[in-house]
């Protein structure tokens, strides 16, 4: 099985709670408090805090400010969802946007008066790379940042993890902070969801060098039928995104699954359901061109066979298909 899409569909580990996560109010709960320790100290903050990574939870996220903020457009499909919702509600969100090569518009945030800013270090679905370090320079406010693909918080103000991209399973995942928020009553964390995010974060990190070999033999293959949206040297270093020109994403993702080959069309969010790519768009291309978006994200290094027989097995299924449109 090669399995492309890590970064989106982690592979799912078997799940064991211990008695020993439950909180007790009346007690020392010595479990919890050395993950909490272990996880607040590796990453410089003081303070952690559980929410849903979902609309709901960044809305209640955004309503303990309630005051106007900005958000990326390059942000989790979760925190747009929910900015859109706190726009209903009376306040004013100052969306900052993509430029047509991926990379975000830092002149907007120049002029931003905002006190609080979601911004993390890598666009969703493409995973450019965003330079929190500038953004710091030229913004005063706070910054609030998924941090789950880098696991880098030295750049932000605030940093949170997705459990789900993380270890396969939706709980609650957790927020880092320096006393943004009130105390959470204990009854609300949920440490099942620290646990499996302490576990995730304290993996080894393999370092990925195939992808400039697997772009080489891609772009042999697929000649002029390939579009390359963004550029590579500005994503993360296990990330390689499209685009398949003249078919959609779905129908090969779907024929490369036959054969024990998984890739995605976009970000965990969006799992299940027919939208394209929200990040394409933004950028400035057409909803029939975003549904040609393919993203892959490297777990471990492939050999030069095994990208050999990935690759063809793309060129394989796109050819397949586009010949059935034809």
């Amino acid at each position: 099985m090669y399995k492309l899409n890590y970064l989106n569909y982690p592979q799912t580990n078997d799940l064991s709670v211990q008695k020993t996560l439950s909180i007790e109010a009346l007690s020392s709960n010595v479990e919890f408090e050395s993950l909490n320790k272990n996880l607040t100290s590796r990453f410089n903050f003081s303070n952690l805090h559980s929410f849903s990574f979902s609309k709901e939870g960044f809305l209640g996220l955004m309503l303990e400010f309630k005051v106007d903020i900005a958000v990326s457009l390059g942000e989790s499909e979760s925190v747009f969802q929910a900015a859109e919702i706190y726009e209903s509600l009376g306040f004013n969100v100052t969306y900052i946007n993509l430029m047509p090569d991926g990379t975000i518009d830092y002149r907007g945030i120049e002029s931003l008066k905002e006190k609080y800013l979601f911004l993390s270090p890598y666009v969703i679905d493409t995973f450019v790379k965003v330079d929190l370090k500038k953004v710091k320079e030229i913004f005063s406010g706070t910054v609030i940042s998924n941090i789950s693909a880098t696991l880098d918080a030295a750049d932000c103000d605030v940093a949170y993890f997705d459990v789900y991209k993380l270890s396969g399973y939706f709980t609650h995942s957790v927020l880092l902070h320096n006393d943004l928020f009130k105390e959470q009553n204990l009854a609300n964390i949920d440490t099942v969801g620290l646990k499996l995010t302490f576990d995730a974060v304290n993996k080894e990190i393999p370092c990925i060098s195939c992808k400039d070999e697997f772009i080489q033999v891609l772009t042999q293959t697929l000649k002029d039928d390939l579009i390359f949206f963004v550029d590579e040297k500005a994503t993360l270093n296990n990330v390689l995104h499209f685009g398949l020109k003249g078919i959609k994403a779905r129908e090969v993702i779907r024929n490369l699954s036959l054969s024990n080959i998984f890739v995605t069309n976009g970000e965990g969010c969006s799992l299940g359901l027919s939208k394209p790519s929200r990040i394409i768009q933004a950028m400035g291309y057409t909803e029939l061109q975003s549904r040609q978006a393919l993203s892959l994200s490297f777990e471990k290094n492939l050999s030069s066979d095994e990208i050999l027989y990935v690759v063809s097995k793309i060129g394989k299924s796109y050819r397949q298909i586009k010949a059935l449109h034809e």
